[in-house]
């Protein structure tokens, strides 16, 4: 068995011109650097938090017909009559945004929370907002898209190193 761990070191030296080594793109502000080094590790946290955030309220209409909501009942109507889905999913999708988007915002079961996200903004696209285009402004798809691939990416990449998850020691 041989050794196959390449190194920038042993790719420089076998061939100079086609490896260029760099650190990175220079700033062009470069007053600015520091602060963009300091403030990196909080991107992906603070996207999380907003995301799962913001669901939250999505679910507390559905849930409680908070927000301009139409409440459980209403919901599930909808669910079933326009969607030909169970009445129940209602309760399912509230849950999945009011909770999960809580647990989320935490960085608690991420991966597991974020993938439900995702199955509740992927049916969105589909069943609801798919036929009036791609503008969330005429009910477009534009905007449960948008939230299904955040979701994915916390599905994929889990809650991160600011998680409730992290904290614990377990990902789920």
């Amino acid at each position: 068995m041989t050794n196959t761990t390449v190194t920038n070191a042993h790719l420089a030296d076998s061939n100079p011109a086609s490896f260029p080594l760099s650190s990175g793109p220079k700033p062009i502000i470069p007053a600015l650097h520091g602060l963009a080094n300091l403030f990196s590790p909080l991107a992906e946290p603070l996207v999380r938090v907003t995301a799962g955030l913001l669901l939250v309220p999505h679910g507390a209409q559905k849930l409680f017909g908070l927000f301009g909501g139409y409440g459980l009942e209403a919901t599930g109507q909808f669910f079933a009559s326009k969607l030909g889905l169970p009445a129940s999913f209602a309760l399912l999708a509230g849950l999945i945004e009011c909770v999960g988007g809580l647990m989320l915002a935490l960085g608690l079961a991420t991966r597991a929370v974020a993938a439900l996200v995702f199955g509740v903004m992927a049916v969105a696209v589909v069943f609801v907002h798919l036929p009036n285009g791609f503008f969330w402004t005429n009910g477009g798809y534009e905007y449960p898209l948008f939230w299904a691939v955040i979701a994915l990416s916390y599905a994929i990449r889990g809650g991160g190193a600011y998680s409730l998850d992290r904290l614990i020691g377990y990902e789920f």
